[in-house]
This record gives structure tokens, sequence and C-alpha cells, in this order.
């Protein structure tokens, strides 16, 4: 009888074994990988059609800062004579003059349109343009003017040309929805896989102002995202397709425009700016593809089966490790690599993820530093990256505070840190993203209706009650302001940036030098230099000011200032008069009332007087919660307390009230004498 003994050092070797069969496998699958594209084109010359930047064909010319993919008006004349030749039926087409690699990856393009009819105030001028990835880099078809948009014309309508266009549609055909609409084609102008009326969006392709619009691609979740604005304005995710580019396009295909004129009133079709950027994924990120799926099975399943084989040969191995007292050892670290636990990143591979810290992939920049919008290839989950300055000491201060107090802190208002980097002089902090950016972009702008504005207010004090009193010990954050306040795809509020916060470890308050910014500091703090949960109430009282208001606060003591505006219509019993005009009175008045007798109160200048974050939660859930009392006029004083320490060690708890109206110099000689003595 054959027997074969299995010990720990055969089920090394055939661990050992199987690890090199298995990279070896998968080394054979990656190795085709091609290394991540970008390009960008802030603005085109003259010479962008003709130095091999771009292939330009049918109409299509470059100068002046644009690329006019058909005809512009040649005088003034012609704008009235709209059925000239030259004008008429026109087709014009872009390409970047390299093939880009589209699947399996994550693609990211931005550009800038700007389409206008010849005829001032025309609402029937056509055709449209379109971002097309097509099989090669040949022109556009014959006779794919018109409706056709440049992309298929009778000949190759149905299939007969591997491409995939997102069209941006100026004139309704008997087979669209409207005249302004975007849309998702592949095989059939007629036919469109998916598309969306842009008329709910407020904004209209053929205004002759400049459009940004988004296209995404998700090589994982084979989803298509396209996001539209106008210029300097916020973008507004308006379609989202789940589409499996595999089955629809070669895996390298060529990029660009297309545009055409038909035979109604013309317009001219023009790209201001353009950025692209591809990254390559595993070949796994496919599986859900009909090209390689018994190659995927077979490469997954065999070396499972080997692996569980092993696995049950060994037991009794890993059963006496654990006998010997290890699982200490391996508990501590699988809780260094549990879910939701923060991780260390290797530089290299946020290099990679933000194809190596690109300029197209900045999303922010603060006083330490930027943050860049990243992707992780292995799990295709979109990361920000905040990069520390190398030469900013604060910002390596900053960066230590934030880790330890941010590491810790689990909650659905919190932006939640996945991970860090400290190698050599690199110091990087990694979030999760956040699709719609911060609070601050959208103050002053009529994006966000009343419902939405209530939600992020009540999810922010949701998140400083947390801090304040949920989390343990205690966590004052110092940095209350809407640039800190991130918004995700629902927009939901996320606080963010713990830089400056700093533990309470079951004291009252923590002194530290002055930090956090003008007009949303509590005015204690320049006298004591001690932040307070009630110092971060107060900061978040300023920000449901400017919610609320659409309008940015100046500094508290300055004239005119907005804490100035909104008392003094609450004096008058006229405080819902200061609710952002641009809700156009869309709103509920009583809550809006509600709210903004909450943020007067967060303000109060004696933080003896300011709410709780808990009561602030319970009065925005509950519209029965009583509100607390305000007075009729704003307080005009500075309160502050404090204690004086003298050389006995005796102790006095004063509070010292400073009015610039009353405040004689004998008292102003007692303010400074306790300030110093407190000091020594």
């Amino acid at each position: 009888m054959f027997m074969f003994c299995f010990n720990p050092f055969t089920t090394t070797m055939f661990m050992f074994l199987f690890l090199f069969t298995l990279i070896k496998t998968l080394k054979v699958t990656t190795s085709t990988v091609i290394s991540p594209t970008t390009f960008s084109f802030i603005s085109f010359s003259p010479e962008s059609c003709n130095n091999g930047e771009l292939l330009c064909m049918g109409s299509a010319t470059s100068g002046n800062g644009y690329v006019s993919l058909t005809p512009e008006p040649e005088e003034e004349q012609s704008i009235v004579n709209s059925g000239s030749s030259n004008i008429d039926n026109k087709v014009g087409r872009v390409l970047y003059p390299h093939p880009v690699h589209v699947w399996p990856a994550i693609i990211t393009t931005t550009f800038t349109l700007r389409i206008t009819p010849f005829a001032k105030n025309s609402t029937s001028s056509g055709d449209g343009m379109a971002l097309v990835f097509a099989q090669d880099n040949r022109p556009s078809p014959n006779d794919s003017y018109g409706s056709y948009l440049g992309m298929f014309d009778r000949s190759t309508q149905g299939g007969n040309f591997q491409q995939i266009g997102v069209e941006l549609d100026t004139f309704m055909n008997e087979f669209d929805p409207d005249g302004n609409h975007i849309g998702i084609v592949t095989t059939s102008i007629t036919n469109p896989v998916a598309f969306h009326s842009l008329n709910n969006t407020e904004v209209d392709l053929k205004s002759g102002r400049d459009i940004e619009v988004k296209v995404d691609y998700n090589g994982w979740t084979k989803m298509i995202s396209i996001s539209i604005g106008y210029s300097n304005s916020q973008l507004k995710s308006v379609l989202n397709h789940s589409i499996n580019l595999p089955d629809i396009i070669p895996s390298s295909v060529y990029v660009g425009f297309t545009a055409s004129t038909g035979k109604t009133l013309p317009e001219t079709h023009q790209i201001l700016n353009w950025f692209f950027t591809s990254v390559p994924l595993p070949v796994l990120s496919i599986k859900h593809s009909s090209i390689g799926k018994f190659k995927i099975i077979m490469m997954i399943v065999i070396p499972i089966l080997v692996l569980f084989t092993l696995l049950s040969v060994s037991r009794e191995a890993w059963k006496r490790r654990y006998e010997k007292g290890d699982r200490k050892e391996d508990i501590e670290s699988l809780s260094r690599t549990g879910v939701d636990a923060p991780k260390m990143f290797g530089y290299k591979e946020l290099s990679k993820a933000t194809c190596k810290f690109s300029k197209e992939n900045i999303v922010g920049r603060g006083g330490f530093g930027s943050v860049y919008k990243g992707f992780m290839l292995e799990n295709g989950k979109t990361i920000a990256v905040k990069k520390i300055s190398a030469t900013s000491k604060q910002g390596e201060r900053e960066f230590l505070a934030e880790i330890c107090t941010i590491d810790r802190l689990r909650h659905k208002n919190l932006v939640q840190l996945q991970g860090w980097c400290n190698e050599g002089k690199n110091l990087l902090l990694v979030y999760d993203y956040m699709q719609n950016g911060s609070l601050d972009q959208f103050i002053g702008k009529d994006i966000l209706d009343w419902q939405t504005r209530h939600k992020i207010l009540t999810g922010l004090a949701s998140g400083l009650l947390y801090l304040h009193e949920e989390c343990g010990n205690p966590v004052v954050h110092r940095d209350v302001k809407p640039n800190n306040v991130m918004l995700d795809s629902n927009y939901n509020a996320h606080l963010g940036d713990f830089g400056l916060a700093r533990l309470l470890n079951n004291e009252d308050s923590v002194t530290t030098n002055l930090a956090g910014t003008p007009g949303y500091l509590a005015p204690e703090i320049g006298f004591t230099g001690k932040a307070t949960p009630e110092s971060d109430v107060y900061s978040f009282g300023m920000v449901i000011l400017e919610v609320i208001c659409g309008k940015r606060s100046k500094r508290v003591m300055e004239d005119n200032s907005l804490v100035d505006y909104v008392w003094n219509l609450h004096t008058q019993n006229q405080i819902i008069e200061c609710v952002d005009e641009q809700l156009k009175n869309c709103f509920d008045v009583e809550e809006a009332k509600r709210c903004l007798m909450v943020g007067l109160a967060c303000l109060h200048p004696d933080s003896l007087f300011r709410p709780k974050m808990r009561k602030v939660v319970h009065i925005f859930l509950n519209p029965n919660e009583p509100l607390m009392e305000l007075p009729e006029m704003r307080p005009a004083g500075v309160y502050v307390s404090f204690s004086c320490t003298s050389m006995t060690d005796f102790r006095s708890r004063t509070e010292l009230q400073l009015q610039s109206s009353t405040t004689s110099m004998e008292n102003i000689s007692d303010t400074s004498f306790c300030l110093n003595s407190s000091s020594e």
C-alpha cells in the first residue's frame, strides 16, 4: 500500500508550488495590460489640425483657441442667407491621432463645447454633435449629415461600423424626444440605447454659452455616467446607463468628436478644451463579457481546487499552531486588516491611481496641499487623495492629527478615512470620493432645493453630535465651515478635514494656538485660545445662515455682516425675509423659520447660551420640539469665562462681559491682568 505523509515542510513546499503556478498564470493574463493613457488640450491653435496633434476631417478646422467641427458664418449676411450650399449638409470629424485602450479600463473624459445658431434666438437650428469611440480613424461615412451627426449614414446604420457615441442633439426629428437632449448611441441613431432630455436641467445646448460635459465609464461596474453644466458651475449627473463595451467596440479605439448640419438653419459646433484619461484594469474585470469566459473560469476554478486540497491536508498543522498560543498574533493581524480599518497605502499604488498625480485629476486645493481623484484598480473604487506639501511643517502636523483623530471615528456624516501613506517625504491621506464636492460651491446658487438644504444641515448636525457626545472621548473639530462639508452623489453631508481637530480627553476644552477660519471662529477663542464643543456650535450656526440665506458670511464684527442682517430681520419680526431668493418661495416657511432661529441661537456671543448639538438635531428632526429662547435684539457683548491663578494657587472663576459701549479703562486693565496671570 502506498502512503504519502504530509508534514509542515511538505505543506510549505506545496503552498510554494501553488503560489508559483498562480503567479505565472496571472502574469500571462496581465502581461498585455497597457499603461494609462492621459492627454489634454487646454485650447487649440491653427496648427492643431496640421501638426499631428489631431486628425481633422471633413469640415473640421482649428484656430482662435477652439476646434470648429462645422463651418462658421463668413460674414453677417450669411446669418440671414441660411440656404447657401457652403453651410448646408456639412460633416466634420476630429480624432485623437493614436488609438486608446478603453476596455478593460476606467475612463474619464471632460470637454467644453459651444453650439451657436447662425440666426440669433433660433429654436430650429441643427443638428448637433457627438463624442465618439470608433473602430478606426476613417472619416465620417458618406451622407452622414443632418440627423446622423457624422456617425452613420444609411449604409452603416444597423451595426456595420463598430462605435459608440454620446450624442448632444439640438434638432427634434420624428424619432427624437425633443431638440435638447443627450443620448448613448451604438448601432442606430434612431434607436439610442439611452437618452435624457436636458430641458429640466436648465442647460440649453444651443444657447451659445460654454458647456462642460463629463463622461465616465467604470470597467468594473460596466456603468457609463454623463454629467453636464455651464462652465464655472456645478456639473449635474443627467444619465447613467449600464453598458458592456467589449460587446460593442474593440479594446483599442480612436476617440474624438463629430458634428453635422442639415437643411435647417445651421449652427456652429466648437470644442474649446478636452481632457482624457484611461486607466487599464485587470483582465478579470471583463468577467461579465462573453469574451474569454471559459479562460477566466478555468483560471479561477483550478487554483481554487488546488488551494482547497492543500488546506484540507494541512488542517491539522494549522490546528497545532493555534494550540501553541498563536491566537493572539492572528487576532491582532485580522484587526489590522478589517473591512473598515484604514490601511497603509504604497506611494506607487496611489500614484498609479491618480495617473501620477496629474493636474487633470485635481479636484481641490487647500492651504497645505492638493486633493486628487483616483481609481483603485483592484476594486474599481473611486477615492480622493490628499497630498500634503512636502515643505509644510504645519501640514505635517495636521497629517498626524488627522490620522490620530479620524482613524477611530465612524459615522455616516463624517468623511471616511480609507488610509494613508508616509513614504519618505510623501504624506498622503486617502478618503472616500465625494461626487458633488464641497458645500461652499453651492451657496448662492439655485441648484439646492429646500429639502436638500435641510437634509444637509440635519446631517451636519448629526455628525457634530457624534463628535461631541457619542464617540467616546469628545472631539472638537475647530474648523466647521462649508468648505469642509463634502456632499456625496445624493447630497448627504459628510464633515471632513480633521487636521485641526483635537481630543478633549475628559476635559471641557483644549488650549491651542489660534486656529480656524475668520468669520466662523467663536468670539471667545480670541481671548482664551480654548476650543470647546460650544465653539463648534458657533461655527455651525454660521453655516446655517449661509445655507438658508444663500450668502457667504463676512467677519462677524464687520458692518453689514450676515449675522447683523439676520438679527435685524429677527428684531423686525421678519426673519423669513432673509431666506435665499433663488428658492423662489418654494420652501417650508415654518421649517425655515425654526432653522434660522437655531442658527441665531448657535451664534450667541455667550457660549453658555448656545444649544447643545443634541438639542439642534431634535429640532431639525421633530417639528414639535420646543425652540430655545432668543432675545429680541442681538446681544452686544463678548462673554469670556476662564480661570485666573495667583502665586498662592488661589483659583477663582470669573465671567467677564466686554462691551464697547460700557467698558471703562479700569475694566480693561483688570481684564489684561487676568489674561496675563492665567498664562504664567
